[in-house]
């Protein structure tokens, strides 16, 4: 089974969708897929897709919709497959649980990457660490579960993994500034701060990506717009590290040359305190 969440829902067994048409359905098995080999309490399942308000025939809805997941399931896998769907999808005292391996999911092959991509940064190593989490990001297909109704819990999901791959986007861009691919970066990160105008982390990226490609004044830019913004959306002048970066522009400080630049956790902590 190769399951996709890192945008839309996407299930295959021996190159069959078992992906149900009705979104509820759909919300279970998501749900169960962002948690391999582990029991889900029905209380859990009901909550995701009814909410606090559920209605009265709630756990007989839900074993319906758990039977419509099997069929698909059945019929894909077919009928000389061992064991069948019902050990795949495996009822357990109070709950459901998709049988199947980690790695069959793309979001925890994604996150073994980043954590090696993590690692390799932390270490030093610039060019894996680039390397593993353009990996990690590549395996993105569009905003986590873009087609699938979310409730409480498939929200809390979505947003850690929405911010996750913030994170490491920023990690990668860091370890590629440092390997000195400044002027390469230049147009990625002028979209990613129209998408994120308060994102102190990426903005100080596209500064010294800027200055480091002799354009000073536009970086300068970069700054006054982003102070422009936070005063007046949210009346914060921009944070110290962020006022030190830009007095060292100005000032045309060494340290923020490729070689000279110390090789902190990234570049927003280029000038920390």
């Amino acid at each position: 089974m190769k399951i996709q969440v890192l945008g839309p829902l996407s299930a295959e067994v021996n190159g069959g969708s078992i992906v149900p048409t009705a979104g509820k359905p759909r919300q279970i098995l998501a749900l169960l897929a962002l948690y391999p080999g582990r029991v889900l309490p029905v209380q859990t399942l009901m909550e995701e897709i009814w909410g606090t308000e559920l209605p009265q025939s709630a756990s007989t809805t839900l074993q319906t919709y758990i039977l419509q997941l099997r069929r698909r399931l059945g019929t894909a896998m077919g009928p000389g497959a061992p064991g069948g769907a019902k050990e795949v999808l495996a009822t357990r005292h109070g709950g459901y649980l998709l049988q199947i391996e980690p790695e069959c999911v793309d979001v925890h092959a994604y996150e073994g990457l980043v954590a090696r991509g993590h690692s390799a940064f932390e270490q030093g190593d610039d060019e894996g660490a680039a390397a593993a989490l353009r990996q990690a990001l590549d395996l993105w297909d569009g905003p986590a579960l873009v087609d699938v109704r979310v409730g409480p819990i498939l929200s809390i999901e979505v947003m850690r993994m929405e911010e996750s791959r913030l994170v490491a986007v920023e990690r990668r861009i860091d370890a590629d500034l440092r390997l000195g691919r400044h002027a390469e970066l230049i147009a990625e990160l002028t979209e990613l701060i129209a998408r994120h105008p308060q994102h102190e982390g990426l903005h100080s990226q596209a500064m010294v990506a800027l200055y480091r490609s002799g354009r000073q004044a536009t970086a300068l830019d970069v700054y006054r717009r982003l102070r422009t913004w936070l005063i007046d959306e949210l009346g914060v002048e921009p944070s110290p590290q962020l006022q030190r970066l830009h007095h060292a522009m100005l000032s045309v400080d060494p340290a923020l040359d490729v070689a000279a630049g110390p090789r902190r956790t990234s570049t927003f902590d280029l000038y920390a305190a």
